[in-house]
Formats: C-alpha cells, structure tokens, sequence
C-alpha cells in the first residue's frame, strides 16, 4: 500500500548508515528498537536495505568517501522518501568540519527532513524528530511530491 492523502498507512522503515560517526549516535539510534524505546510499536521499522527503506537515518560526519555512497543509497529509495540527519556531526560536521575528509554538512548533499543536533541526541529526540517528519508528511497530503524538495 501508498500513502494516501488520508495519512499514512503502513509502518515506515528505517535504514541507518553510519557516514563516519564515533558510534555514539548509533548507539543511541539502536537503542530505539529495544525494549524500553520499542519504535516498532509506533510503526517504524529496520529496513534491510535502502531499497526497502522511507527514511534515511544519517549518522557521523559526512566525509569524502561517504559521500559518494550516502547519494547512490538515496538514489535506491523509493519515492517519496525521508533523510533525517543524527547528530552534531551529521548535522554541521561538528568538531570535524575542519577536517580535510569533510565533504560538508548532510544537507549539502541531500534533502534533509529532520535535524537532530546533539553529542549524541537522545533516543526521546529522535522519536520526536521522526514524529515530527510523519506528522509533516501528513498535512502535506502524504508527502506525494516531495521527491526533490
């Protein structure tokens, strides 16, 4: 099934990639799928692949090699797809934005939905984030049309 005008209505997956992070943020990004946090229970799940996948959770500095395979993982997903940027370093490039390896923060890049700055953001900032998006994607009529926005 599609989304619909009338809201979303399947649940929603999830692909993570890691574009260079310390690890803090995806500690905190799989916390979300275990039993205190429970993300499937509000209709989210992991994703296997990006060809599977809604939403892309980015986490880490975007470095140069990164870059490269962050744009083919997009291009894989299906429309109409979401990019949420985890963490300080997704988000600016955080203390690494001077580094020679900094291809530059994610937006310049992608089309990025949600940002959720923090070292690393709370597990209760990213299901706000992604409770945020959903909603946004709702009014808009089930995000149809947002390929490029």
């Amino acid at each position: 099934m599609d989304r619909h005008r009338d809201g979303l209505t399947k649940a929603l997956s999830i692909f993570r990639y890691n574009a260079g992070s310390c690890n803090g943020c995806d500690a905190e990004c799989l916390a979300l799928w275990g039993p205190r946090y429970d993300l499937e229970r509000l209709g989210f799940r992991r994703a296997p692949s990006p060809r599977q996948a809604d939403i892309l959770f980015v986490t880490g500095v975007v470095t140069t090699r990164a870059a490269k395979n962050l744009r083919h993982l997009y291009e894989q997903m299906a429309s109409p797809k979401g990019v949420v940027a985890v963490g300080v370093c997704a988000v600016s490039g955080g203390l690494f934005r001077r580094s020679s390896s900094f291809a530059g923060p994610l937006d310049a890049l992608l089309p990025v939905d949600v940002y959720l700055p923090g070292c690393p953001p709370r597990p209760e900032a990213l299901i706000e984030g992604l409770t945020r998006m959903v909603l946004r994607w709702e009014d808009e009529g089930g995000s149809e049309g947002r390929e490029g926005s």
